[in-house]
C-alpha cells in the first residue's frame, strides 16, 4: 500500500540549505514580507482566474516535521546543523497570510497571496505554495475561458481525469475546472471531497459489449431512466446511433419512463453537421428537449468555432485540454521578496533584472480594484503600499506602470480590497467557501469585466497601476541599485 504523502517534505531542498544558514545567522526571527504572483497570463489571454487556497490553507494547519523527516534529513544532509534540525522539531507556522478569495479574476504584477512571516518559515513554505496554486490557476482559468467560449446555455463538464498528469493532479484539476465554471466532472473522488456530483455518459466499450447497438442502448435505458445520454457514434452516428436512439427514446417515453436528462454524446465526425442533423432527426420525431452533447479534444476555440458554424449542441464534455492545460504548460507563477525587517521597520526589497518584466514592486502591499459606481464594471487596479488609504469621492488618476505618457483619470467609483486576511499571528481566520460557492464568486467576478478584457484572441490590456508612493519608492531603489 502507498505510503501517506509527506507535505512538510514536498520542497525544494535549498529552501532547507539557506533557512540552516538564516538559523545558524540569527536571522530566525526576522520578519519578512513574500508576494505571490505571475507575469504573464496564460494562453495569451487577457486574465487569469485565482484557485487553490483551500488547500493552501490545510497545508499551512498540518505543516509539522516528524521524528522520522528529521532523520532522513540528518542522514542524508550532514550540513544541515543540529541546531536547526531541533528548530524543525519544533516548526509550525506563526504570521500571516492575506489572499485573494478563490474564484478571484487577477493580472500580472499584482499579489494573489502575501506572506509576512520569518525568513525561515517564509522560506520553507514557498515551494509548496507555488505549487498549488500555479496548477490550479492554471487550470481555472483554461477552464474560465472553456466555458465562456461555450457561453450561457451549453454547460461544461470536466472529462479529464483520464487524462491528467496523474490522479492527484486528475482530482485537483477536476477541482479547478469546476471554479472556472464547470457544471460538474466525471471523477467520483471529486464528488467524495466537495460539494459536486461526478457526472457522465456511456462508452464505445459497453456498446461493444453487446451484441448490437439498440440492445446495449436499451439495456442502458433501463437502468439509468434519469440520465439517458446515449453514446451515437460508436458505428454509424446518422445511419444507426441517432435512429436507435430515438427507437429506445419512444420505447421509454411509452412506458412512461422519459421523465429526467435524455439526449446523446457525439465523440467523433464533423461535430457541426452531425448536431444539426440530429437536432432536426430529434426534432421531427417529436423530441425537441433531447440534449446533443459532444466531446473528442475540445478547447475554447474548437467550441467558439462550433459555435459560429451554428452546431446544434447543448452539453460540451471537456478533457485532455482542459485538465493539462493545453496551450500553456505552467502558470509561472513566483514568490519574491517584497520587504525585510531592518531595525524593527520593514525595509522594502526590489528584484533588478536585464528583464524589465522581472523586476519587482517593493514593499509590503495591497491590491485594490475600482468599480464604476453607475455600471458596476471593473475600471482598474491599483497595488499600493498597505498603508495608504483611496478616497473614493475624489478623482483619481492612474497611469501605464512601464509606460508613464499613459494615463486616464477615473472618477464615481467605488474600491474593494482583494486581499483578505487568511492566517493573522498563524492562526486561521478564514472559512473557505463551499466549491459550488467558489464557482459562483467567479462566474459573479467574471461579469464585472468589458468582454474585450476577457476574450481569447488579443484581449485589450486591464489597467494595473501602481500608486504614486509605491511608484516613488520603486524608482528610488532602482536609482540606489544603479549607483
Amino acid at each position: 500500500m502507498e505510503e501517506q504523502r509527506k507535505l512538510q517534505l514536498a520542497t525544494d531542498f535549498y529552501q532547507l540549505s539557506v533557512s540552516n544558514v538564516y538559523f545558524e545567522k540569527g536571522f530566525k526571527d526576522r520578519k519578512a514580507v513574500f508576494d505571490v504572483f505571475i507575469r504573464r497570463n496564460p494562453f495569451e489571454g487577457g486574465y487569469s482566474v485565482f484557485a487553490g487556497l483551500e488547500q493552501v490553507i490545510e497545508y499551512i494547519n498540518n505543516l509539522r516535521f516528524e521524528e522520522d523527516d528529521i532523520a532522513l534529513l540528518k542522514e542524508n544532509h550532514p550540513e544541515l546543523t543540529d541546531g536547526f534540525l531541533d528548530y524543525l522539531r519544533e516548526f509550525k507556522f506563526s504570521g500571516e497570510i492575506y489572499a485573494m478569495e478563490e474564484g478571484e479574476i487577477f493580472f500580472p504584477t499584482e499579489p494573489v497571496l502575501r506572506v509576512k512571516t520569518n525568513l525561515i518559515e517564509a522560506q520553507i513554505i514557498e515551494t509548496a505554495i507555488l505549487a498549488i496554486i500555479n496548477h490550479q490557476s492554471l487550470i481555472a482559468t483554461k477552464a474560465s475561458r472553456i466555458v465562456s467560449a461555450a457561453g450561457t446555455y451549453a454547460p461544461v463538464l470536466d472529462f479529464g481525469l483520464r487524462r491528467a498528469h496523474g490522479t492527484e493532479a486528475g482530482l485537483y484539476g477536476s477541482r479547478a475546472c469546476i471554479i472556472g465554471g464547470c457544471v460538474g466532472t466525471s471523477n467520483v473522488e471529486a464528488e467524495y471531497k466537495w460539494d459536486t456530483v461526478s457526472k457522465g455518459t456511456i462508452s464505445h466499450a459497453f456498446i461493444m459489449a453487446f451484441d448490437s447497438e439498440l440492445e446495449a442502448f436499451r439495456a442502458y435505458a433501463k437502468y439509468n431512466p434519469d440520465n439517458l445520454i446515449l453514446l451515437a457514434d460508436t458505428y454509424d452516428t446518422l445511419g444507426s446511433g441517432i435512429k436507435n436512439a430515438i427507437k429506445v427514446f419512444n420505447e421509454e417515453r411509452e412506458a412512461g419512463r422519459l421523465k429526467g436528462s435524455y439526449g446523446i454524446r457525439l465523440d467523433s465526425g464533423d461535430l457541426t453537421y452531425l448536431s444539426v442533423k440530429a437536432r432536426e432527426m430529434f426534432d421531427e420525431a417529436g423530441f425537441e428537449s433531447a440534449v446533443i452533447s459532444a466531446s473528442n479534444d475540445l478547447d475554447e476555440f474548437i467550441i467558439s468555432d462550433l459555435r459560429n458554424q451554428g452546431a446544434k449542441i447543448g452539453m460540451y464534455g471537456v478533457g485532455t485540454k482542459m485538465i493539462t492545460a493545453d496551450g500553456t504548460s505552467a502558470l509561472g507563477g513566483v514568490y519574491k521578496l517584497a520587504a525585510i525587517e531592518r531595525d524593527g521597520k520593514l525595509s522594502p526589497k526590489i528584484k533588478v533584472s536585464n528583464d524589465p518584466i522581472k523586476i519587482t514592486n517593493p514593499g509590503y502591499k495591497k491590491v485594490l480594484r475600482f468599480y464604476d459606481n453607475l455600471t458596476n464594471v471593473a475600471i482598474a487596479d491599483l497595488i499600493t503600499l498597505n498603508d495608504e488609504v483611496i478616497d473614493d469621492t475624489k478623482p483619481l488618476t492612474i497611469y501605464h506602470p512601464v509606460h508613464t505618457w499613459k494615463k486616464r483619470t477615473i472618477e464615481n467609483f467605488h474600491v474593494k480590497e482583494l486581499l483578505k486576511p487568511i492566517f493573522v499571528d498563524g492562526k486561521q481566520v478564514y472559512n473557505s467557501p463551499k466549491l459550488s460557492e467558489i464557482r459562483e464568486n467567479h462566474m459573479v467576478a467574471r461579469s464585472t469585466f468589458w468582454p474585450e478584457f476577457l476574450r481569447l484572441i488579443n484581449p485589450s490590456e486591464y489597467h494595473v497601476d501602481v500608486s504614486d508612493k509605491l511608484f516613488d519608492i520603486k524608482k528610488d531603489l532602482l536609482a540606489s541599485v544603479q549607483k
